[in-house]
């Protein structure tokens, strides 16, 4: 079957799929975990095959530890599965009711948003994340993954979709791109999608938006920042940016930039260099005895960084370079205003955070940096769904539309407006004897 028939099959199916009631979602998640953890070796043995494949193609490593699914990795994805049963569907809720005369009521009302496109890195945990997701908040959903995570990805759309018909989930809910040309296509399908979900470079998100149609929601690349002003409890701010940085540095809520305050550069970074310079494992959950020490951060710095500790130079292009891997830009900067200034320049408007014991610098800082998520005294890595309570994220949006940082449950609805009348016609309410509408709140 084609792309298109699929994507057709898909928008039919999404008619349904938002009338579908939530203890009917909410078994067919359940029995979405249960298959996945019946099917552990099954998936193991394919994604071991895409390993392989990355591996000998060279693959970089932070890109093959986004592409590891195993036992631990399934079962979180059960684990998130379970979270997201336990949360309210966001389907069917009255968001606004007003009376617009006796009789005539106009309701505001969540509704699904229908079809779904998500492009996705290399992270089969993304696909089971994204279309669970999309399940509960009523939206068919159309996937592309990587390639480098094809035999994985297949395994898992197969078991998720099979599973969902024999739950009663309308058939053809959940379609599965296996190339770049059903990218290209879908594109064009204006007709049958009705929003896309890229996530990757802003380049890739740039080309996706210009050449489509369809509403796009961009989830581009994470430049995330930690600025630790002159006024930080410096141990703390250790501890923050080791672990914005390293606690997982193959992701786009990872920290990219330190600024620090010229104020207490000399003291703190010595101590930042010495805290990055001593990692000796990883410390992601689950991190298993006898696999490898992750590597010592690489530290390019600028000019005044490099007059206080031994580094290599920071180039105009560190700035707005997305390194994914254990490599960190830092810049001393005169204060707030400047630190401010830096992330707006140079950011991707994903995640910043301030570390400081002033109120004041970081409600500042909170208002005036242009991300979708800013923080005070914590680190980047928070910014995530299933951290926020979401259950999970199809994306993080850096855009400014309907939903913007993580995109959970909420952000894959929209709404639609009920009015409910007793015979009113719009000619009473006009002329010289026009009735007037009483616009009374009812919620």
């Amino acid at each position: 079957m084609g792309i298109a028939e699929t994507a057709k099959q898909a928008k039919k199916a999404s008619i349904q799929l938002g009338a579908v009631k939530t203890d009917a979602k909410n078994n067919a998640l359940a029995e979405i975990a249960k298959a996945l953890k019946q099917n552990t070796d099954k998936i193991v043995s394919a994604n071991k095959k895409d390993l392989a494949a990355a591996e000998k193609s060279k693959l970089a490593a932070p890109l093959l530890k986004r592409l590891k699914f195993d036992e631990n990795k399934i079962a979180d994805v059960v684990t998130g599965i379970g979270s997201l049963i336990k949360l309210d569907d966001p389907v069917g809720k009255t968001l606004s009711a007003t009376e617009l005369d006796k009789g005539l009521e106009l309701y505001k009302v969540s509704c699904p948003i229908g079809v779904i496109g998500v492009i996705f890195e290399s992270r089969p945990d993304a696909l089971v994340q994204i279309s669970t997701l999309c399940l509960k908040s009523g939206n068919a959903v159309l996937l592309k993954g990587g390639s480098e995570a094809q035999h994985t990805n297949k395994i898992l759309a197969d078991t998720i979709r099979e599973t969902c018909e024999k739950a009663g989930m309308p058939k053809g809910w959940l379609g599965l791109m296996e190339t770049r040309a059903e990218v290209a296509e879908i594109l064009k399908m204006d007709e049958y999608i009705d929003l896309l979900i890229p996530r990757g470079s802003n380049e890739f998100v740039q080309h996706i938006m210009n050449n489509t149609n369809i509403p796009v929601l961009g989830h581009a690349e994470g430049i995330c920042h930690v600025y630790v002003d002159g006024e930080a409890d410096l141990e703390m701010a250790v501890n923050i940016v080791v672990d914005s940085k390293c606690q997982y540095v193959a992701v786009c809520n990872a920290a990219e930039t330190l600024l620090v305050d010229e104020k207490i550069a000399k003291k703190f970074l010595p101590k930042v260099k010495a805290a990055l310079g001593e990692r000796g494992v990883d410390s992601t959950p689950r991190l298993r005895s006898g696999q490898a020490s992750s590597p010592q951060v690489e530290i390019r710095g600028c000019e005044k960084t490099r007059s206080i500790i031994d580094v290599k130079p920071a180039q105009e292009k560190d700035w707005s370079t997305e390194y994914l891997d254990y490599i960190i830009s830092i810049k001393v900067v005169d204060g707030l205003d400047e630190a401010i200034e830096h992330i707006n320049r140079y950011g991707s408007r994903h995640t910043d955070t301030i570390i400081t014991a002033n109120k004041g610098k970081a409600k500042k800082f909170m208002d005036l940096v242009d991300s979708a998520n800013v923080f005070w005294n914590c680190s980047t890595r928070f910014s995530d769904g299933f951290r926020y309570g979401l259950g999970a994220e199809v994306g993080i949006s850096t855009n400014k539309i309907h939903a913007r940082g993580p995109v959970g449950l909420e952000g894959l609805v929209i709404y639609k407006w009920k009015l409910i009348g007793s015979g009113q016609i719009v000619a009473n309410y006009s002329g010289n004897d026009a009735k007037k509408f009483t616009h009374k709140k009812l919620m």
